[in-house]
């Protein structure tokens, strides 16, 4: 059973990233086509090529058997060409236009992943009571905690789920998406505000919801005691739905986060590359395969919006043969007057691919470190 999880996860992953990446190819492929630059081939995955799909006045539509991506193949791309409509022969703004268009598609769709999440089921952190202290903010609020039921191994008493629901504090809700290293949000949001009057927005167990103030203990008691004075059975999840505006901003936001999210794990790799911190293929899978066994389709949904614009953002650096690169290599070009030979341009290509390669290499080692060792 381990095997067939182990398989459908890596499947999962290779037909997520080769939609990512198709989608990023079909960027270029829009931006070419209306810029007039001759493309001869939009492929699905990698030579060898294993069928023709289609074809137009000028460009064939392929599936190729190595299932690790897509690509569009322009006329002169690299290289020189006497053809008028030769991507090389473009102005440079139509150039990087192109060059960058599969970035905008990615970050496109990430925006649109998380805008849909944020409108239709955005998940946030309640917390539930289990029990609540004698004399405390909690009991003077009036409180609720479940029934105990019995005892867990250790002898800790265990409760069912008649106790309150703490939704809200202050009007604040605490997003999953927006907190995912920090579980215990709403706890800490009490701790912070402790000796402090708060607005709970609490569900009782019969449904009804009620705003109800508390003056939380004071900060001296609160490290020790707890600053509400409560007991937690479980933080849960509950899927909430926001109007049209906000959920644009929500997603707008949540693409910055997540591409300077990736732009800080590259910071962390620069600086300590010898125990990388990232996560290649082998992370990624895992990630995918506890995701789709152990949550929600909505999370993950939320991943795939997470790797779009993690790709977006690796294929803007300025590193050869990534997009960024191109666009690096374009702009030399011109200021230069093109002096930069075709055999030199593959060459650097050639040497950033083999560096690239060699990092994820690299950055794998590690990855199946971890896994081993979990």
């Amino acid at each position: 059973m381990e095997l067939i999880n182990g398989a459908i996860d890596w499947l999962l992953v290779l037909l997520i990233l080769v939609a990512l990446v198709v989608i990023h190819e079909f960027g270029h492929f829009v931006m070419a086509r209306r810029a007039g630059v001759r493309v001869h081939e939009f492929g699905i995955g990698f030579p060898p090529r294993a069928k023709i799909i289609g074809r137009d006045s000028e460009t064939v539509y392929t599936l190729n058997w190595l299932p690790i991506g897509g690509f569009v193949r322009l006329e002169a791309e690299e290289g020189e060409s006497d053809d008028p409509r030769a991507f090389v022969n473009q102005r440079l703004g139509t150039r990087l236009v192109i060059l960058l268009a599969g970035v905008v598609m990615n970050l496109a769709l990430a925006f649109l992943i998380f805008t849909v999440i944020a409108g239709f089921a955005d998940p946030v952190w309640t917390t539930r009571i289990a029990s609540v202290q004698s004399d405390s903010p909690a009991e003077v609020a009036g409180l609720v905690g479940g029934q105990q039921i019995g005892t867990d191994d250790q002898g800790r008493p265990t409760y069912d789920a008649s106790g309150d629901l703490i939704l809200a504090i202050d009007g604040t809700r605490f997003p999953v998406f927006d907190r995912l290293e920090i579980r215990d949000a709403p706890q800490r949001y009490l701790r912070e505000h402790a000796g402090q009057t708060v607005s709970l927005r609490v569900q009782r167990s019969d449904g009804r919801v009620e705003d109800i103030p508390v003056t939380l203990r004071p900060p001296e008691r609160a490290t020790t005691e707890g600053a509400l004075g409560i007991g937690i059975q479980a933080l849960e999840r509950q899927d909430v739905q926001h109007g049209p505006l906000d959920a644009i901003a929500i997603g707008f936001r949540r693409t910055v986060d997540a591409s300077t999210l990736i732009l800080r794990g590259l910071r962390d790799l620069i600086t300590d590359i010898t125990n990388p911190q990232v996560s290649g293929p082998v992370g990624i899978v895992g990630a995918v395969g506890f995701v789709r066994s152990e949550l929600p389709p909505t999370f993950l949904l939320w991943l795939v919006g997470l790797l779009s614009a993690n790709l977006a953002v690796i294929n803007a650096l300025p590193f050869p043969p990534m997009d960024g690169g191109r666009v690096a290599v374009s702009i030399i070009q011109a200021l230069s007057g093109n002096r930069i030979s075709p055999a030199l341009e593959r060459a650097v290509y050639l040497a950033g691919f083999v560096l690239l390669m060699l990092l994820l290499v690299w950055i794998t080692f590690f990855d199946i470190q971890r896994q081993a060792g979990a």
